[in-house]
């Protein structure tokens, strides 16, 4: 297996659709393994822009990805001159994005064989957007090569992903990221188990649990306070509480990066950013960051929301595990909480805990639009009382 590919875990059919692409790719031979245009679609922690970002340094690898040579350090860091990642941080990718990825994806590459753009959140592009790269897909750049990435190929236009050759990925097993998290987290074999199961295969989501106990903490709370909802009062106040949480997660994983980003901008303008001397257009370029970062406070809120409500799934599907007699041959996702499993397994039905399974999922589809979260929450947890 190619170095760069070594630490990517199961997706082997991936691997190996990729490997061949970039041995095609390095001799020129002509093969059809090797396209201008990707898609890759997965679940979510599936890791989508890790195999896409592999892909990327061994394309722009002059040996196809040894993983040792200054190139391949280049594009770890993501600091190399030929490779262009684009990570949307706001709730969508706009047509004006687009058109500036698209005018650096036409430079000629300066040290590598080819000009990589990876673009982790396809899903977010506007229907302007998607149109405006449509026309950069259908008529690429000799040596421009698009990495495009989506949880599914419905997600993406049908116009772009029929030009796309589609690799898709699969969630990896608990074995796998449980391995992983005690190899390279120094976990204990409780803790990896614990992560690798309430994660559900995201290995970004188990890192997370590992290193923050907080974080764990947390996630039993909605649980627990999903289990035990039996007013409309618990469930209006329930869904305070999940805002809040989700406003916590949000800040605390933005607020280090949001005060580096708003000192080294205060440095470039100056001391202070404003007051006489301060160069012209720093008020704009501070109203601009704070719109930046709140737009990112945003998404990373909504991220939050939908992580607990992926989280009080896993409980629904603990409690019907029990109730169809399964849980004796298999581990709870939430076995630390099994006793409040089975007290609410024996007082509910099947029926009804499917139901509010399906409420849930429903929710997480309205949270992807313009829909207010606290309303939504508040609708939800009401329908999903036991």
């Amino acid at each position: 297996m190619t170095p760069l590919f070594g630490d990517i875990i199961g997706q082997e059919r991936a691997v190996e659709i990729l490997e061949k692409a970039v041995v095609a790719a390095h001799s020129r031979d002509g093969s059809q393994s090797m396209v201008q245009s990707w898609l890759f679609t997965g679940p979510p922690g599936s890791g989508r822009s890790h195999v896409a970002l592999a892909f990327a340094a061994a394309l722009l690898c002059n040996a196809g990805g040894c993983g040792d040579c200054h190139s391949c350090h280049l594009a770890n860091r993501g600091s190399h001159p030929d490779l262009e990642v684009i990570r949307t941080e706001g709730l969508s990718l706009k047509i004006d994005e687009v058109r500036e990825i698209i005018a650096r994806a036409s430079w000629e590459p300066s040290s590598s064989r080819f000009r990589v753009v990876v673009i982790e959140d396809a899903e977010r592009l506007t229907e302007s957007a998607a149109n405006a790269l449509l026309k950069a897909i259908e008529e690429p750049g000799v040596r421009t090569i698009w990495l495009l990435c989506s949880p599914t190929v419905e997600d993406v236009l049908p116009t772009i992903r029929s030009r796309c050759r589609q690799i898709p990925l699969v969630t990896p097993s608990t074995a796998a990221v449980a391995a992983l998290l005690v190899r390279e987290e120094s976990a204990s074999d409780e803790i990896a188990k614990f992560a690798a199961r309430a994660s559900q295969g995201h290995i970004g989501r188990a890192r997370f649990l590992v290193k923050e106990p907080e974080s764990r903490a947390r996630r039993d709370e909605v649980i627990k306070l999903a289990l035990q909802l039996s007013d409309v009062a618990g469930a209006m106040a329930g869904a305070a509480r999940l805002m809040e949480i989700a406003g916590l997660e949000a800040t605390s994983e933005a607020s280090d990066r949001d005060e580096v980003e708003r000192e080294e901008l205060a440095a470039a303008l100056g001391a202070g950013g404003s007051g006489k001397g301060t160069p012209s257009g720093s008020s704009k370029a501070l109203k601009d960051l704070e719109k930046e970062q709140k737009s990112r406070i945003t998404r990373a809120t909504r991220d939050s929301i939908d992580r607990a409500l992926l989280d009080i799934a896993t409980a629904y599907r603990d409690i019907l595990t029990i109730q169809i007699g399964a849980s004796d041959s298999r581990e709870l996702i939430n076995e630390h909480l099994r006793n409040e499993i089975e007290m609410r397994a024996a007082d509910s039905s099947s029926e009804g805990v499917m139901q509010r399974w399906e409420e849930i999922m429903a929710t997480r589809r309205k949270l992807k639009f313009n829909v207010a979260p606290l309303l939504a929450l508040e609708a939800l947890l009401l329908k999903v009382r036991f």
